[in-house]
């Protein structure tokens, strides 16, 4: 919990720090249109905040590309039909997100008040002698214990050291991620994926669990008194018999392995290009792998797939076949119901996390289970099928038996044997 309201707080931070660019979804379109309409077309466009490339000159007309803002562009075929008198043609797509073409009227009717806000608040919390207390979002860099990421960068309208006149051209250049990766402004993850060492993972932990402890910390004076008094009183040790310990038996914990689903279908190519034709079909083909999978490992397996994009859907719990299905509910990510079942179960279960999500990663390994990375995992389920195949392979060889000795009699006339 301390953990989470640490990392909620720490992304307030970056946000009162930085300059926040408002976007808004933004149309791919395609007007073909009769040569005499062209200059209505292109002075439309404009002021609907369009970006239109150089028209292409058809016979008796032109083709006008570009991007423009989802909201401006609603009723526009309507009107593209009534002024070409049916001529004209408008086709658009979702392209993603870029810039408000409207920000100063958005924000002025939203009327946010961030340091107003009681359920996200801006401040943070600091420990001194076991107790919190509060510190103003611009008083922070006063008490943290690790130094800001953009104190040499700069803050303020300019966090990330760019030269005034290149940053609007900055923004707008990178609000997709697909742009961004293409134009090498961000790392494509596509292909890779962001793995942390169990070591790097185990330091970050180290360092963050002790980051409020002075350097001259001590422990409670009532507990250690406790342990003198008992050292005091001599209490006589137990004589064990030869060949006997006074360790406990250890009990054999249920394995659970929880599946980050779409995380998973992004890493392994063959889903990932399959994903690319048909989604529904990756989710399916990855339940199918992991059925194969649990019968072979016989753990308790659960494959957590996102959908708090859906209005109003609630937690959505299934079997498929021998596994377990999770679609989470509205506002909860795959992230956060597995998350929350490591820190619930953690201690209670043998609980293995696949994912490639590094501060996912951080976060699971804290709870103290173990964690495969979507690359790994990929690997081990070949491994295993290839081992299982062996193993059949050899029972029956051992047997004496051949494929051939399955077949029935017809099929063995048919094939001359």
């Amino acid at each position: 919990g301390d953990f989470r309201q640490a990392t909620y707080r720490a992304v307030r931070q970056g946000l009162m720090q930085a300059q926040s660019v408002l976007l808004e979804p933004y149309y791919r379109f395609c007007l073909e249109i009769p040569a005499e309409y062209i200059g209505r077309a292109m002075t439309d466009l404009d002021q609907r905040g369009a970006k239109v490339l150089a028209p292409e000159l058809l016979e008796n007309g032109a083709v006008l590309k570009g991007e423009a803002p989802v909201s401006t562009m609603q009723d526009y075929q309507r009107e593209v039909t009534a002024y070409s008198k049916g001529e004209g043609r408008l086709s658009c797509v979702v392209s993603g997100y870029g810039p408000c073409h409207n920000t100063q009227e958005v924000v002025a009717a939203k009327a946010y008040d961030p340091d107003s806000d009681l359920k996200n608040p801006s401040s943070s919390v600091f420990c001194s002698h076991g107790s919190g207390f509060y510190v103003e979002w611009d008083k922070v860099p006063e008490y943290m214990h690790v130094e800001s990421v953009l104190k040499d960068r700069g803050q303020g309208e300019n966090p990330y050291g760019i030269e005034p006149e290149e940053w609007e051209n900055y923004t707008r250049q990178a609000y997709t991620r697909e742009k961004a990766m293409e134009q090498g402004l961000v790392e494509d993850t596509r292909s890779g994926e962001s793995w942390l060492g169990v070591e790097e993972i185990d330091t970050i932990i180290r360092q963050t669990s002790h980051a409020n402890r002075k350097d001259s910390f001590t422990p409670h004076k009532g507990i250690s008194g406790r342990a003198r008094e008992r050292r005091r009183q001599g209490k006589q040790a137990q004589v064990l018999e030869y060949g006997k310990t006074s360790a406990k038996p250890s009990v054999k914990r249920e394995k659970y392995l929880l599946v980050d689903g779409y995380n998973v279908i992004f890493a392994w190519e063959e889903l990932n290009e399959l994903a690319k034709t048909n989604i529904d079909g990756a989710r399916g083909r990855l339940m199918d792998i992991l059925c194969d999978y649990q019968g072979m490992k016989k753990c308790h397996l659960i494959v957590v797939f996102d959908a708090y994009r859906v209005k109003g859907h609630p937690t959505e719990i299934f079997d498929y076949h021998n596994i377990h299905v999770v679609y989470t509910k509205e506002a909860e990510t795959a992230d956060q119901f597995i998350e929350k079942f490591a820190h619930e179960n953690g201690k209670k279960y043998d609980v293995t996390v696949a994912t490639s999500d590094g501060l996912e990663q951080i976060i699971i390994r804290g709870q103290g289970c173990a964690l495969l990375s979507a690359r790994d995992f990929e690997k081990e389920v070949e491994h295993l099928k290839k081992r299982v195949k062996e193993e059949y392979l050899e029972q029956q060889k051992d047997k004496g038996e051949t494929i051939f000795d399955s077949l029935s009699e017809e099929k063995k006339k048919e094939l001359g044997l």
